[in-house]
């Protein structure tokens, strides 16, 4: 019996929303033992074997962990944060594709959909800020705006790139548009672009060295700091969906997506591998570094990473308009 299309896309739905749970669920833990290791540490090891069932315990502890509202907390919009939170950072995932025909939507607009949604944490950010009714945690959804739309701009003209050079904004139109050379070694372009990518990643995932929104030493937990139990695990959640996804943005733009040696039916194992290469650079630059100014941040993003990200854009406009002008 054949389902209809309706029935088979909520299916499709909910096998990758699933499996976006479980990836988000183990990358924790390997960015715990990545950092481990860094630090000449073991890391999470009691838990199962070689810490394996680490996650399951935390979630396990989380979900029975107490619900504690605020009394002075807005109690509408503080319940609702997490999930406007949560939503968009899942959300982005139906529009990847993970190999040829292995994916919910791959759009003819795909770049664009997905860096029209992925920007929409900022109000579930703001919403846990503001209904915390905590000083903390407003100034931190007051940093965290400032920072998000500051680097918004160059995240965009950097994952634009990509697009000039493959002529699409359907994702597996630029990955086929990489056969033979990946974007992040096109000479100089690329490669100027891939650096901007990672560079803007790190501020609008708050990772070191641009994480003042938590920045432990000042605001305890940020805009987080009122929640517990699952509402602090939806919004642990969202967080990781979202730089993971943007992990794998970024090998699908720049670092030929599913391409790779050996049959068709690799090319999904190909795309993770380098989806958790670009998380674990983002990763190491996150544990190697101290964090910077606020004003430091925002001069990098208006002086620095804005203008030239605009003109890198402009220059693969032209150079792509010359090369196609040349017969090229």
């Amino acid at each position: 019996m054949t389902l209809p299309p309706i029935a088979q896309t909520a299916v499709a739905a909910f096998v990758l929303l699933n499996v976006v749970i479980g990836l988000v669920t183990y990358v924790t833990l390997l960015e715990r033992k990545f950092a481990a290791r860094m630090q000449s540490r073991i890391g999470p090891y009691y838990v199962g074997p070689h810490g394996l069932l680490q996650p399951i315990a935390d979630a396990l502890k989380l979900m029975m962990k107490e619900d504690v509202v605020p009394s002075s907390a807005d109690r509408w919009v503080y319940n609702l944060a997490p999930i406007a939170f949560l939503v968009p950072c899942v959300l982005i995932f139906a529009t990847l594709p993970f190999a040829p025909g292995l994916g919910l939507a791959d759009l003819n607009i795909g770049v664009l959909f997905f860096l029209a949604v992925s920007s929409l944490e900022i109000v579930g950010l703001f919403m846990g800020g503001w209904g915390s009714n905590n000083k903390y945690a407003m100034l931190s959804a007051m940093r965290g705006v400032n920072q998000i739309i500051s680097y918004d701009l160059p995240f965009v003209f950097a994952a634009l790139v990509p697009v000039v050079l493959a002529g699409s904004l359907q994702l597996s139109a630029i990955v086929t548009a990489q056969q033979g050379l990946w974007f992040a070694a096109y000479p100089v372009i690329g490669q100027l672009g891939f650096i901007a990518y990672l560079v803007a990643t790190l501020a609008a995932e708050n990772r070191v060295p641009f994480d003042i929104l938590e920045a432990e030493s000042e605001l305890v937990a940020g805009f987080r700091v009122e929640y517990s139990g699952m509402k602090f695990a939806l919004i642990q959640l969202g967080e990781y969906a979202h730089i993971i996804a943007t992990s794998y943005l970024g090998a699908l733009l720049f670092l030929g997506g599913w391409l790779g040696p050996g049959p068709a039916w690799l090319g999904a194992g190909w795309f993770t591998l380098k989806a958790m290469l670009v998380f674990l650079l983002l990763t190491w630059v996150r544990w190697s570094f101290v964090r910077i100014r606020v004003d430091q941040i925002l001069a990098i993003s208006w002086k620095l990473m804005l203008p030239a990200t605009v003109l890198l854009l402009l220059v693969t406009a032209f150079w792509v308009a010359w090369r196609s002008g040349g017969g090229a």
